[in-house]
């Protein structure tokens, strides 16, 4: 068991929240959490964390982190009416380390206001999913100053088992993960595009796959999703608003600093499609709130492709011993 430090905060339970700060706790870590919704958080309080009432209570801490979805929800847990530094009087953490995917502006804009009150600011996007970080396969990229990093790479380090890498000063972590995230885009597309390419020369999707994931092409995240993509298996571990989000991110980027994008702009296109396919489902609403990888079913419906469950178990690779 390691000797607390620090106290820790944090603050969301989503789908990569809970298993990242349960990971601090596994760690022997004095942590503190807040999520919007109680019970999310309560199974962490039987493994040794503390639950507050409201953001404002981690005023106290020493360093916060923070996995939300976006840069709105991050600028509540910050600055809102019961936010951390809702009152100018009261006490402030030294350190803010945001996991969250916001834009560099908003990102930017973060670093300032904390600046203000005293706070020192780390841009720590990290690239996986849950499972990626329970199986400890999940990544950090980390910008914000030096001497700060080397204080809260010890706890970044516990979260993200795979490894964490400081790229430099202000908000250079963020244009990593944007670009991360345009090529997880590209590469989704691409997969499903190759994939229902050889189903429809009659080669099966595992065998297809296995394939693939045994080839120098072949990743952690081709062998994850495989198992997805060979059961039409959708649950939920990133939507495909996030993703086209993220897109747009990146296009922006590029507009900005002169970079043509000709590849990501068509993924874009291709993803909008899956946007339409879907008014074709019972509850579209619900549909895009499934995973993104299925976008199969988009690619297979405009490649005059009747999709079915192959029933094969696959191994994903993140596969954590009970």
């Amino acid at each position: 068991m390691q000797v607390n430090r620090h106290k820790i905060g944090w603050i969301g339970m989503g789908r990569m929240g809970y298993p990242m700060a349960e990971r601090l706790v596994k760690g022997g870590h004095d942590v503190h959490v807040w999520n919007r919704t109680r019970e999310k958080a309560e199974p962490l309080a039987k493994k040794g964390a503390t639950i507050v009432d409201k953001p404002s209570d981690l005023a106290g801490v020493d360093i916060l982190f923070t996995m939300v979805s976006t840069g709105k929800d991050l600028e509540q847990v910050y600055f809102g009416a019961d936010g951390v530094l809702n009152g100018a009087g009261s006490p402030v953490p030294k350190i803010f380390v945001d996991c969250s995917s916001i834009a560099v502006e908003q990102s930017v804009e973060m670093r300032r206001r904390l600046g203000e009150r005293g706070a020192q600011f780390m841009a720590s996007p990290v690239s996986g999913n849950g499972k990626c970080v329970k199986a400890g396969k999940l990544s950090s990229v980390v910008s914000g100053p030096a001497d700060v990093y080397e204080v809260v790479k010890p706890y970044i380090e516990t979260i993200a088992g795979n490894g964490v890498s400081y790229v430099g000063e202000g908000e250079l972590a963020r244009i990593c993960k944007i670009a991360h995230n345009v090529m997880l885009g590209v590469v989704t597309q691409n997969l499903v595009e190759i994939t229902v390419l050889a189903e429809k020369a009659g080669v099966p999707r595992h065998a297809f796959l296995d394939f693939m994931n045994n080839s120098v092409m072949g990743s952690i995240f081709t062998r994850y999703k495989s198992n997805a993509l060979v059961n039409l298996d959708w649950t939920t571990t990133f939507t495909p608003a996030l993703l086209k989000k993220d897109l747009d991110l990146g296009l922006a980027a590029g507009r900005e600093l002169g970079v043509p994008m000709p590849v990501t702009a068509t993924t874009r296109e291709a993803l909008q499609a899956h946007f339409g396919a879907a008014s074709l489902k019972a509850d579209p609403k619900a549909y895009l709130e499934e995973d993104f990888s299925a976008l199969l079913e988009t690619q297979a419906l405009l490649s005059g492709l009747k999709l079915e469950s192959e029933g094969v178990k696959v191994p994903t690779g993140l596969e954590v011993p009970e």
